[in-house]
C-alpha cells in the first residue's frame, strides 16, 4: 500500500494539472464567444464562474477526504508546503501596480479604439447606402442606373472610356488630356491651386502636374474633365447625391457622358462610376478627332 506522503503528493499534482487544464479550456470558450456578443459573454462568465467553483469544491472535498484517512500525519504539512512553491513558480512573475495599471490602460484604450473603428465602420455604411439611394432616385427619374467602375486612381478615366462609342485606352485619354492642359495652360493655370494653402502653383509646377497625368496614376478632377471635354468636342456631366449636376462643355451640343460621383463608395475616398440605361444600350456620340 503507498503511503501517505506519496499518495498525497500525487494527489496535489493531479490538483495542479487539472488547474491548468480548466485554464486552457476557459481560454478556448473566451476565444470562440466574440466580445461584440454581449448575451453570449455574459453566459460564458456564469459558466466559467460555475466550473471553477465545481473545481474547488471538488479538491477540497478531496483534501478533507484524505486528511480523515490520515488525521495525524504530520509530514504532510511540508509536502503541502513545496506545491504550493510550485504553484507559485508555474506562474507569471508578479506585475508592480504601476505595471498593472498601465495595461489596463492599454486594454481600456483598445477597446475605446475598437469601438470609435465600429462607429466609423457603422457610420460610412449608413452614409454609403443613403448616397446610392439618392443616386439610383436620381438616375431611375433619367432611365438610367450605376454601372460599376474598378476602383483605382484611373477611374474617372475609366468612366469616360465605358460611354464611349469608338474604342480608346485611359492610356490614351490620360495621354491626350495632359498634352492638352499643356497647351493650353493659361486657361487652366489659374485654378491650379493648392487645396491646403489656398496659394498658386507656377508654370513649372503646372507642367510637372500635366506630366504626372500622363506618365502616373494621378487621380482625375475637374480640370482634367474641362481638357477632356474639349479633347473629345462632347459635353460631361456629373452626378452627384447631394448638388445639383454640373454640366463642363455646355459649348459642345452632343449628348453628354454622364458620370457618377461618389464620396462614400469605397474606403480610398472619393470614386467616379458610370452609367448605362436600364435598358443596355451605348451613351455617346460619333468619334471624334483626337487632337
Amino acid at each position: 500500500m503507498e503511503d501517505p506522503q506519496s499518495e498525497h503528493q500525487r494527489m496535489l499534482r493531479r490538483h495542479h494539472r487539472e488547474k491548468k487544464e480548466l485554464q486552457t479550456q476557459i481560454q478556448a470558450m473566451k476565444s470562440s464567444v466574440p466580445k461584440s456578443d454581449k448575451e453570449k459573454r455574459k453566459q460564458l462568465l456564469l459558466d466559467v464562474a460555475r466550473l471553477e467553483a465545481e473545481m474547488k469544491q471538488k479538491h477540497q472535498q478531496e483534501m478533507e477526504k484524505f486528511q480523515e484517512r490520515f488525521p495525524n500525519n504530520s509530514s504532510l504539512d511540508s509536502v503541502t508546503e513545496d506545491m504550493a512553491k510550485m504553484n507559485l513558480e508555474n506562474q507569471p512573475p508578479r506585475l508592480s501596480k504601476a505595471q498593472r495599471r498601465r495595461e489596463r490602460r492599454a486594454v481600456r484604450e483598445r477597446e475605446r479604439q475598437e469601438r470609435v473603428a465600429e462607429v466609423e465602420r457603422e457610420l460610412l455604411a449608413t452614409f454609403r447606402r443613403e448616397e446610392e439611394e439618392k443616386i439610383a432616385a436620381i438616375l431611375g427619374a433619367r432611365n438610367l442606373e450605376m454601372k460599376a467602375i474598378p476602383v483605382d486612381c484611373h477611374c474617372m478615366y475609366r468612366a469616360i472610356q465605358d460611354q464611349l462609342v469608338f474604342s480608346v485606352t485611359v492610356e490614351n485619354l490620360r495621354c491626350h488630356t495632359g498634352n492638352y492642359m499643356q497647351k493650353h495652360i493659361n486657361d487652366f493655370l489659374p485654378f491650379f491651386i493648392d487645396p491646403e494653402t489656398g496659394n498658386a502653383y507656377s508654370r513649372d509646377d503646372f507642367m510637372r502636374y500635366c506630366d504626372d497625368v500622363v506618365r502616373s496614376e494621378l487621380w482625375g478632377g475637374q480640370l482634367e474633365l474641362r481638357a477632356l471635354t474639349h479633347v473629345l468636342q462632347t459635353p460631361i456631366e456629373v452626378i452627384q447625391a447631394d448638388a445639383p449636376v454640373l454640366v463642363i462643355g455646355e459649348e459642345y451640343f452632343k449628348k453628354p457622358l454622364t458620370l457618377v460621383y461618389l464620396h462614400y463608395a469605397c474606403d480610398l475616398g472619393e470614386h467616379y462610376n458610370s452609367v448605362k440605361p436600364l435598358e443596355a444600350g451605348a451613351i455617346g456620340g460619333a468619334a471624334p478627332l483626337l487632337s
